[in-house]
């Protein structure tokens, strides 16, 4: 992709990231397409700069599962949940063959080991979430060599672990719950045991999945909820930490956050709210600042994260787009970040 002035655009070109207002809310998304009519419109709102689709030095993202992998698996979900009424779960046990498809498809990545995965900010969609927090929960729970039954009562529980939110009736979210009213706190803390007791008969689920899912809200400290427990089913704390993890990125029952930003809350409350080691092992194959992602560094240039270097999650391989004087580069400019010590990421545009 690259960086262009809308001055510059003729129209048709595709927007290669969306353009958001001040605030993080989308105005148009990625991959929309810039007609000739959109231009002034959006000059008016004072955007003078999009990124636009270009083939030269694409971001290389590299991803836990295909992009049209996560959309069958996504839509799967959400065409069951979506009908799922409370306490009538005659098609739930579908998505059991959901959480193997994920756990499939995750293992026939040969290289899962050394790779370092691209995890991208998004909006909070439940099912979306539902999705991306298995896949998170297997990759680890491959990593760290638990036996194959448990991995898929994980994977079962990871997909199931929000349906509580289902029975809320108001917005949660970027919200953040501790602001809300004390009767929406009090129901939102509820929806791990709502999950637990729409399911809590059903014979084709775990009593360890669900276990896990009452318990993906509690704390090593005590301080999570409905239970307040200390101790919990031992996959249910990868199953917390992937949750937290990705409600900040995607804003589920708080504000949404930048990836760089949920790792420096993960590594913060390692050992205090979450197991160290299950962090350790979600941090080692996270990119703080996924490809594609807009930084400026302490140099004043502005660059496009285009690829991650292994045992270096904090430092990627740039290209440079802007000089330090705020000038569009003509000619693309690599800087790798491991190779060049003294230059640093120091804030994240986009």
């Amino acid at each position: 992709m690259k960086l262009c002035k809308l001055e510059d655009i003729v129209g048709n070109e595709k927007l290669a990231r969306p353009i958001m207002t001040s605030n993080y809310q989308e105005l148009l998304a990625a991959g929309t397409i810039l007609k000739p009519e959109y231009i002034p419109k959006i000059i008016q709102l004072g955007i003078t700069e999009v990124f636009i689709e270009d083939d030269r030095l694409s971001p290389e993202q590299v991803v836990i599962l295909r992009e049209d992998v996560e959309d069958i698996f996504r839509e799967k979900v959400r065409s069951v949940l979506e009908r799922h009424i409370y306490n009538d779960n005659s098609e739930l046990e579908e998505l059991t063959k959901t959480a193997d498809g994920i756990i499939s498809n995750i293992l026939e990545n040969d290289d899962l080991v050394e790779q370092i995965y691209d995890i991208q900010e998004r909006s909070a969609d439940i099912y979306e979430h539902s999705i991306s927090v298995c896949s998170l929960a297997v990759l680890i729970a491959i990593k760290r060599k638990i036996d194959k039954t448990r991995i898929h009562d994980l994977g079962v529980a990871c997909l199931f672990h929000d349906i509580g939110l289902r029975y809320l009736d108001f917005d949660y979210s970027n919200q953040i719950i501790s602001e809300m009213d004390e009767k929406k706190i009090i129901e939102y803390h509820k929806h791990p045991a709502y999950a637990y007791s729409a399911l809590e008969k059903e014979d084709w689920i775990s009593k360890s999945a669900k276990n896990m899912i009452l318990q993906h809200h509690e704390r090593l400290d005590g301080s999570g909820y409905p239970l307040h427990v200390r101790e919990f089913e031992p996959e249910a704390e990868i199953l917390q930490i992937c949750d937290a993890f990705d409600e900040m990125i995607c804003g589920i029952g708080c504000k949404r956050a930048r990836v760089y930003e949920a790792v420096e809350y993960m590594k913060v409350s390692k050992g205090v709210l979450y197991d160290e080691d299950v962090v350790n092992t979600l941090l080692d194959f996270t990119a703080v600042y996924p490809a594609g992602t807009v930084v400026v560094l302490n140099t004043n240039e502005m660059g496009i994260v285009i690829k991650q270097n292994k045992q270096f999650p904090e430092r990627p391989v740039l290209r440079i787009i802007k000089n330090a004087k705020g000038e569009m580069l003509e000619e693309d400019r690599i800087c790798d970040l491991v190779e060049i010590k003294n230059v640093y990421i120091e804030k994240v545009l986009l």
